[in-house]
């Protein structure tokens, strides 16, 4: 699934890339303009993911395959390049026939609408999927994206830690002044650690949830004001928050230039609460750290919302075999599938209760969240949300450093109204 996320499709690398599509062709290309070699057809699956989770869609890949006698499933791994890659291949009417999707703004006009798909489709049973998965997958009202994998997001916490310290565990229901109070109690600085992890560089599409929570947003719901919201008191003091926590030393900065990870400084027990999705779990647990989840604090007296990160799967317009795409788009959401990707939380309701990943400790929380993620996100209200971003990001990370919320909010948006005419 992708973590970090950034529109970045402009015209200029659209043409750069597609200039340099003649001297990258290799196989890729070959495969994807003539569609088969000889009797065998190849579907071109483009995926974001490396690692054990490329390995695991590649193993999915080869049981579609074995199901599926006369086709080849090429998958292409484009990582990082992920949206320059895809750009390309749209550019040039040479996209993947299957491709993972998150941007739905930016790429859908070059995407196959799969409402008849799904409507008629009784083999891909809907129903099982939980319902607001699909909401992140639309444009318009129309439907581009399968959900394939999601993660909302949670607290970790180090047990070991809390429990040297004398802190009880963090309880669904807790509010931002206790956990603040926590973070103090759980610093210490002779050891170099610290109560919480506040990244250097933030998402701000992950910064929505807390922002959400306190009463406010980025943008108005009809997507087409900023001003009063991103620079709303309540949407300052979410972010002043965390700024706060910094300088009063409770908190330390995570991931900016020279510094390690907040993954991996919880990972070495130097910070007691770290705040993600599901992606770096396991490798807590495989670090032998006692680590337990727990729903997002509430700001006093309003209720908790959650923000998810979703991955889809989309069929390209272009695509010469998109019956064939679909097939293998019900395969990989299929039960068994599902289930062979463990670094995603299951999209369906059916495996969630055979595995009981809802009754799981470590893993209700994210299906407590996923309850609450019912706001929509900037990006999906305002097609110019890409320009907004950058003067939003550049404010956050300022605050991180020490600015005032108010202030560089105020700014930002005085710097962005252009955008919104």
């Amino acid at each position: 699934m992708k973590k970090q996320v950034s529109l970045i499709v402009l015209a200029a690398a659209l043409m750069m890339s597609l200039s340099a599509c003649g001297g990258s062709g290799g196989k890729t290309e070959t495969a994807g303009q003539g569609g088969s070699s000889g009797s065998e057809k190849t579907l071109r699956f483009a995926t974001w993911d490396t690692g054990d989770a490329l390995k695991i869609e590649q193993d999915i890949a080869k049981k579609f395959e074995e199901s599926h006698p006369g086709t080849k499933v090429q998958v292409e791994a484009y990582a990082d390049g992920f949206d320059q890659k895809l750009a390309a291949g749209f550019g040039a009417a040479n996209p993947p026939d299957v491709m993972y999707m998150w941007d739905f703004p930016t790429y859908h006009q070059s995407l196959e609408p799969l409402d008849s798909y799904a409507d008629k489709d009784k083999d891909l049973n809907i129903d099982d999927f939980y319902k607001g998965l699909f909401n992140y997958g639309k444009i318009d009202g129309t439907l581009y994206g399968i959900p394939a994998g999601f993660t909302t997001r949670v607290v970790y916490y180090n047990k070991k830690l809390f429990d040297e310290a004398g802190v009880p565990h963090p309880k669904d229901g807790w509010t931002w002044p206790e956990f603040q109070e926590m973070a103090g109690k759980l610093t210490d600085k002779s050891k170099k650690q610290y109560g919480f992890g506040v990244r250097a560089e933030n998402d701000t599409y992950d910064l929505q949830g807390f922002v959400w929570s306190n009463g406010s947003s980025f943008i108005s719901p009809d997507g087409k004001t900023i001003d009063g919201y991103m620079n709303s008191k309540e949407t300052a003091e979410a972010i002043q928050m965390f700024g706060d926590m910094v300088k009063n030393g409770s908190a330390v900065l995570t991931g900016g230039k020279g510094q390690q990870s907040g993954d991996d400084i919880f990972k070495a027990g130097k910070i007691a609460m770290w705040e993600s999705g599901i992606w770096p779990l396991e490798s807590f647990r495989q670090a032998g750290v006692d680590v337990g989840t727990v729903e997002m604090p509430a700001f006093p007296g309003k209720p908790v919302k959650g923000v998810l990160a979703e991955s889809a799967l989309s069929i390209a317009k272009d695509s010469k075999q998109k019956d064939l795409a679909w097939e293998f788009i019900k395969f990989y959401v299929s039960d068994a599938s599902i289930k062979m990707r463990v670094a995603d939380l299951p999209v369906r309701q059916s495996v969630v209760t055979e595995l009981k990943k809802d009754q799981d400790p470590l893993y209700k929380p994210y299906y407590t969240m996923l309850e609450r993620s019912d706001n929509t996100p900037a990006f999906l209200l305002n097609p110019k949300w890409n320009e907004v971003n950058r003067q939003l990001s550049a404010a956050v990370e300022s605050v991180m450093h020490g600015s005032n919320a108010q202030d560089v909010l105020n700014q930002a948006v005085k710097d962005s109204e252009r955008y919104m005419k």
